[in-house]
């Protein structure tokens, strides 16, 4: 068996990668490892997006919950920030999300958190997957009356709503909205909260079918809003990926707004407030230049780390620092949540957007974009870090990096959920770039197929 856990839980196509039997061994053995020191019957908060494998995994998610003798307590659709809200205001043990995330309907994926609302620590993670790999042995099984309940409690996202709306000290009324659900996890509570706080909203693709999450929509397919902010003579666009834990904008040109920007208006905004903890943010190796560059003229310090929001969230907790995150979107605020929320942020951009009275082009031009073009290598999970080991690629890598002279990097990174080899390049001319990670992205497919 290979490692399961990547940077965001295990994912995989459902019902070959992703089996039931599998989902139903990760409860198991999930619910050993996070409940093993209760001295009392744990609850178990399951939620789900809206994808059709979701209910199939669902109910082998629970068996195995219960088979451990916990109470699984099934929440429905709600997004992923909202389970780890919801596991600490309901007194829950743990929690799990069943979502593939921002990736097509035929991935779904499985997400544990611990009793504070945290994604758990790689040894967690290594510990559930041992006992995986094991098939289970070594862990007692309960009988009679010791088995495991469970109950459907579809009630609660209103709790979420509260919380959530109450982040922000006013309303949002006289901003015009243009929300985009992604047909996922966030059709209902996000017209909810917008409604709520006063906004005058319009929403388009919220109205999932389980096979229409995240296609051709939301955070990873901005045209259709783009598009219709434009001709709706929306003031923002706000688009959502499937378990709604990232966030992405659309200006009232159609231009797209990307999560360094969002970070760049909100902790700008959080500095001058003196709400920015340390006068600092927490980004990754992936945040554009200009990012830095923005960062360094506000006097803020940027910290990086590696990609993925759990590495964001762990310099965060370890440095206290309170604002971070991703240029996908994913973006952490630790005074209120404790993972990647796609509403909160949206919540808070739209804020400083009604607070200041300018618009969103206004306020993203406190940050100049340096040319970035992304090219996906398809490489099979096993091949994807032989490019290290690759002298033909490692001398084409060297080549680039000389003729940038500092002007421009490259970044070549694994994906952490899908059979990819990310080929990342930014510099001063855009033509230039796409060129050449063309080339290399097509190098390291050619060489690694």
């Amino acid at each position: 068996m290979g490692k399961l856990f990547g940077t965001d839980g295990v994912r995989g196509v459902a019902n070959t990668e992703l089996t039931g039997q599998l989902v139903f061994n990760l409860g198991q053995a999930g619910a050993y490892v996070l409940t093993k020191e209760t001295h009392k019957q744990p609850k178990i908060l399951v939620a789900r997006d809206t994808r059709i494998s979701g209910k199939m995994l669902e109910s082998a998610l629970v068996a195995g919950i219960c088979s451990m003798g916990a109470k699984a307590i099934c929440i429905g659709v709600v997004p992923t920030p909202a389970v780890a809200f919801l596991i600490r205001e309901l007194g829950a043990d743990a929690g799990v999300m069943i979502s593939a995330s921002h990736n097509p309907v035929e991935f779904n994926g499985i997400k544990f958190f611990n009793n504070a609302g945290y994604k758990l620590r790689d040894e967690l993670e290594d510990e559930i997957e041992a006992i995986v790999a094991n098939n289970g042995k070594g862990v007692e099984l309960p009988t009679g009356e010791s088995i495991g309940s469970w109950e459907i409690k579809d009630d609660v996202i209103d709790l979420y709503v509260d919380y959530i709306c109450n982040t922000i000290p006013s309303d949002l009324k006289g901003l015009k909205v243009l929300l985009d659900c992604a047909n996922g996890a966030a059709y209902e509570v996000a017209p909810m909260a917008l409604k709520k706080l006063g906004a005058d909203i319009e929403v388009i693709h919220n109205k999932p079918n389980g096979t229409n999450i995240n296609k051709k929509c939301g955070s990873t397919h901005m045209g259709d809003l783009s598009r219709q902010v434009v001709g709706r003579g929306a003031q923002v666009g706000i688009a959502f990926d499937g378990d709604a834990d990232r966030c992405l904008a659309v200006d009232e040109h159609g231009n797209i707004i990307d999560g360094d920007q969002i970070m760049s208006i909100i902790g700008l905004d959080m500095k001058n407030d003196d709400k920015l903890n340390q006068d600092t943010i927490v980004a990754t190796i992936m945040s554009n230049l200009g990012f830095k560059v923005m960062c360094k003229e506000n006097k803020i310090n940027l910290e990086c780390t590696q990609v993925g929001d759990r590495y964001v969230l762990e310099n965060m907790l370890a440095n206290n620092y309170n604002l971070g995150g991703e240029q996908s979107g994913h973006v952490i605020f630790l005074d209120y949540n404790t993972t990647g929320d796609g509403l909160l942020t949206a919540i808070q951009l739209l804020y400083v957007m009604k607070k200041t009275g300018r618009t969103l082009s206004e306020l993203t031009s406190v940050m100049k974009i340096y040319p970035q073009v992304l090219k996906n290598a398809k490489v099979s999970n096993e091949r994807k870090y032989a490019y290290m080991e690759d002298m033909e690629i490692q001398h084409a890598i060297r080549e680039l990096e000389e003729k940038f002279d500092g002007k421009g990097r490259v970044l070549i990174r694994p994906s952490g959920t899908e059979p990819l080899v990310r080929v990342m390049i930014e510099g001063e001319n855009q033509g230039l770039i796409e060129f050449d990670a063309t080339n290399l992205a097509n190098l390291i497919e050619e060489k690694l197929s």
